[in-house]
C-alpha cells in the first residue's frame, strides 16, 4: 500500500489514526436471551442474578425488555464462576463481590487466562498428535 501526502493530512491526525485503539466487534448490547445462550442457562436465572446482584444494571428499551452491556455480561461471567464453577452459595458470592470485589476480579482474571493456555495447550498436543498419527501411515 503507498501512502501519498495529503495536505489534509498532518503528523497529528497521523498520530491519533495509528494510536487509535482498534473498533470492536463486541455489541453494545445483549438482550436477555442472548445472555443465557451464552451461559448456556435459562433465562430466569439471569432475571434472578440481575435481582440478587447490584452490579447488573440492564438497559430497558421502550418495550421493557432488558439489554444488558458488556460489562454486565463480564459481571454474569464472574457471578457465574462463582456460583457454577465455584460452587458458591449465593449469600457468599454477594458477600465476597462487596468485601473483595478488586481480588476477586483478579483471581477470575487469572483463572480465565490459565483456562486459555490450557485450552491452547490441548490444540497443540492433538495437532500434534495428529501429525505424528499421519507420518506413522505414511511410514
Amino acid at each position: 500500500m503507498k501512502f501519498r501526502y495529503n495536505s489534509n493530512f498532518n503528523v497529528y491526525s497521523i498520530l491519533i489514526l495509528i494510536l487509535m485503539p482498534a473498533v470492536s466487534t463486541e455489541k453494545m448490547y445483549y438482550t436477555i436471551g442472548e445472555v443465557a445462550t451464552m451461559f448456556d442457562v435459562n433465562v430466569s436465572l439471569i432475571r434472578f442474578w440481575e435481582k440478587e446482584f447490584d452490579i447488573i444494571k440492564p438497559t430497558k428499551n421502550k418495550k421493557g425488555n432488558r439489554l444488558f452491556t458488556p460489562d454486565d455480561v463480564e459481571n454474569f461471567h464472574l457471578i457465574y464462576h462463582l456460583v457454577k464453577e465455584r460452587g458458591m452459595k449465593l449469600m457468599g458470592a454477594k458477600l465476597k463481590l462487596q468485601t473483595h470485589r478488586d481480588e476477586t476480579m483478579n483471581n477470575f482474571e487469572i483463572v480465565k487466562r490459565l483456562k486459555n493456555i490450557k485450552q491452547q495447550i490441548i490444540d497443540i498436543r492433538d495437532e500434534f498428535d495428529s501429525l505424528t498419527t499421519a507420518k506413522e501411515e505414511e511410514v
